[in-house]
């Protein structure tokens, strides 16, 4: 069992609006990535709100297969506090492994998802993620082996230093899908998003 964690906490501050509800054609940021998941065949997806929280559930309820929701209401001490919340909500008997990505992360296809999955199953590398040159991208795979070091992280690194500690060529998933590599945080990166979408 590998369920998906969606961070969507974070304030946006320079977007200057909500990120997860940004619109991308006649959806928002977040709900394309819960979709996405889906797609890709996995089942258990929870979203991490904290800013504008009561919103983002709002129109999460809305959607024809709502994900679950985990507020965090330590979401300005960081990322990590988010990742946590995540973990807490998806850490269960039978989960091998979780994915994770960023609410940021809109535009990455169901079949880099589907290929994050498969070289897990192929691999059982610890850390899976897809790469494209010098570039890695969302959504990780992070294996359950490395749950204990996520909890026990310093905040101020987050689990960027666990992730680069284990990640490694058999976890590496080379794919061309753009959007796995574009991280959308201004109002331009926006705007050429939405067109390009």
């Amino acid at each position: 069992m590998i369920p998906a964690v969606v961070l969507a906490a974070g304030k946006s501050t320079r977007m200057g609006r909500t990120k997860a509800l940004l619109p991308l054609g006649d959806e928002t940021f977040v709900s394309r990535i819960v979709g996405t998941f889906r797609s890709a065949g996995v089942e258990d997806v929870v979203v991490v709100l904290g800013h504008d929280a009561e919103r983002v559930a709002e129109a999460l309820v809305r959607m024809d297969a709502p994900p679950r929701v985990s507020v965090n209401p330590n979401y300005e001490t960081g990322q990590l506090s988010s990742i946590l919340a995540g973990l807490r909500a998806v850490d269960r008997p039978g989960v091998t492994a979780m994915l994770m990505t960023l609410v940021d992360v809109p535009l990455v296809s169901a079949d880099t998802v589907r290929a994050v999955l498969m070289r897990y199953r192929s691999t059982s590398a610890p850390v899976v993620r897809p790469v494209n040159g010098d570039r890695h991208g969302h959504p990780v795979l992070l294996d359950r082996t490395l749950f204990s070091l996520i909890r026990g992280a310093d905040p101020t690194g987050g689990a960027k230093p666990i992730v680069r500690a284990h990640a490694s060529a058999r976890g590496d998933v080379e794919v061309f899908d753009e959007g796995a590599f574009t991280d959308i945080d201004t109002p331009d990166e926006y705007a050429a998003a939405a067109e390009r979408f």
